[in-house]
């Protein structure tokens, strides 16, 4: 993988604009793009720097012009390119540069990869770490500190779950955040104790804030490195624009210094975390679009409940394996009709994050009564997640113009536990077909890092309701599979609606920015259970190739 080639093309890129236009015919390719909802396909593209001219159909004429770059494309498959409508990319450039503990199945084996990772990097102050899942370990049981001291007795050490909703951390990192048997959990949080009232050195949601001083970035510089590595690897997976859920003041501007230098290869859709900092502030100034089109802010981003894996996500009724146990609820009621009401004062899109039914429940009641007062269905507002749902309420996001923005790989990763977290709440749970069927739009993403950002990977759970390893033998509550065009829409047109710019991107026609990738295999004409192994070998933004796999 050559993925140099991303900042080499950035660095001579024709974003900065060029004063002599260029124009290239992409031909010999077999092209599908979506029209009017359904799927067409094509030979050749023609675009001259950032926009489509042309799109060639089978049996059109290719005309040829001497001035051209004409790029033989040899038969291989060209698409849109695939929007990912929620990840984090500040996040996922962090998890690229700290210690991997996705997929480990053991606590004895999270360990290892934590110690591994810090024995490659010596010089770190704290040891940070990502992707440790109990549901894949033997007992299913949270970790606690006492497994860290025995290695780390004098290096603070903080591994956020794959969910990024909990923190397991050791005795050190407590000692510094000065925690112990006497701080009471925060708002919105849990700081897990023992039978003698004794942290455990596992913190949810809320909780995890109290190491924020620890965790946080500090610089813009550290940030700017980290989101430029991010991109790079996004841009690899076939990935030309991201909606990043949740970011603050710093990274906004982080965002604007890159789109203002013309060294932001993919598409970013920046959703304002509510609350951060100054964010008042931030909404005031209002939404804007970079005159490049590559960075956009009309959003934001409220948390309303923690995730369905560490028990965080906000319950109608006691989870079925924890009674007693309903979730949590980020923000109390009221405050989640504030920060709602005030998104839509200043006229911005609200994207709730909501995973428990109670939560997602709420975010509806809130949403009918705000978009009512300030008239506001056309700003598309969202639910982020909208993993587990009444089925009374899964009838209201297409009368209130509410897009489900979802992540079909969830349901692969957490089928191993939802059911015994859910009992028969399962049937309003990862609902892709009842939502499609009730006329709900669904925006695709991976809500990487959580996930892997590789948009074939979802693309082939949406289809399958399969993990890689094709389990279960029909897919997992196969009734609600959408089928492979269906899916190909939530991750381009459908995702492109959700974000405002299905007039610029999400489908290749005449006029759009000409933004697409070059696939390994026929997306359309091979069996669903390959989707996932798909190897993106071109990655196009603005007419400009930013990936190329040698």
């Amino acid at each position: 993988m050559n993925k140099k080639n991303i900042f080499i093309a950035t660095v001579m890129c024709v974003f900065a604009g060029s004063a002599l236009a260029q124009t290239t015919l992409y031909k010999n390719v077999n092209g599908y793009t979506l029209s009017n909802g359904k799927l067409t396909q094509f030979q050749a593209i023609r675009f001259t720097d950032d926009k489509i001219d042309k799109i060639y159909q089978a049996n059109d004429i290719i005309e040829s012009n001497q001035q051209w770059q004409i790029i033989d494309g040899q038969g291989k498959t060209l698409l849109p390119g695939l929007i990912d409508a929620h990840g984090h990319i500040l996040s996922y450039g962090k998890s690229l540069m700290s210690a991997n503990l996705n997929g480990t199945d053991s606590l004895k084996a999270a360990v290892e990869a934590t110690a591994s990772y810090a024995a490659k990097n010596p010089e770190l102050e704290w040891i940070m770490g990502r992707g440790w899942n109990q549901e894949l370990w033997p007992s299913k049981s949270f970790p606690n500190a006492a497994a860290l001291d025995k290695l780390f007795p004098n290096t603070p050490v903080y591994l956020s779950r794959v969910d990024g909703h909990a923190a397991w951390v050791n005795s050190k990192a407590m000692a510094l955040a000065g925690i112990n048997d006497n701080t009471s959990s925060p708002s919105g949080g849990e700081i897990m104790k023992d039978a003698s009232g004794n942290p455990t050195g596992i913190f949810i949601d809320n909780a995890m804030s109290l190491f924020d001083k620890y965790t946080k970035l500090q610089s813009k510089s550290q940030q700017q490195r980290l989101v430029a590595k991010a991109m790079e690897e996004l841009a690899s997976y076939g990935i030309t624009s991201v909606h990043d859920a949740g970011i603050d003041e710093d990274n906004l501007q982080v965002f604007e210094q890159l789109a203002k230098e013309n060294k932001l290869p993919i598409r970013v859709n920046a959703m304002l975390n509510i609350p951060s900092h100054n964010w008042r502030n931030v909404l005031a100034k209002g939404t804007f679009q970079s005159n490049n089109g590559m960075l956009q802010f009309n959003s934001v981003k409220i948390v309303a409940d923690g995730a369905l894996g560490s028990r965080g996500a906000a319950m109608i009724e006691d989870y079925s394996d924890h009674k007693g146990h309903k979730g949590l609820l980020i923000h109390d009621e009221a405050t989640l009709k504030q920060y709602i009401n005030e998104a839509m004062d200043y006229g911005f899109q609200v994207n709730t994050h909501a995973i428990g039914d109670n939560a997602n429940h709420l975010v509806l009641e809130n949403y009918e009564q705000a978009i009512k007062r300030h008239n506001a269905k056309s700003l598309r507002h969202r639910i982020e997640h909208a993993q587990v749902l009444t089925l009374d309420d899964i009838s209201r996001f297409k009368p209130l113009g509410v897009i489900a923005s979802m992540q079909a790989i969830h349901a692969t990763s957490d089928k191993n536990m939802a059911e015994d977290r859910l009992g028969d709440r399962i049937q309003g749970a990862y609902a892709w077909r009842k939502l499609l069927n009730a006329g709900a739009i669904i925006a695709a993403g991976s809500d990487f890092p959580v996930e892997s950002p590789n948009p074939f990977w979802g693309l082939h759970a949406a289809v399958t309701r399969q993990d890689k390893n094709n389990s279960p033998a029909n897919g997992w509550k196969p009734k609600e599979k959408m089928t492979t065009v269906e899916a190909f829409r939530s991750f381009t047109t459908d995702a492109a609606f959700a974000g405002h710019q299905e007039n610029m991107i999400g489908s290749l026609t005449a006029g759009k920015k000409a933004d697409f990738i070059i696939i390994d295999k026929d997306l359309f004409n091979i069996s669903p259970a390959e989707i996932w192994q798909i190897k993106v070998k071109e990655t196009w933004v603005n007419g400009v190739q930013v990936f190329n796999r040698q």
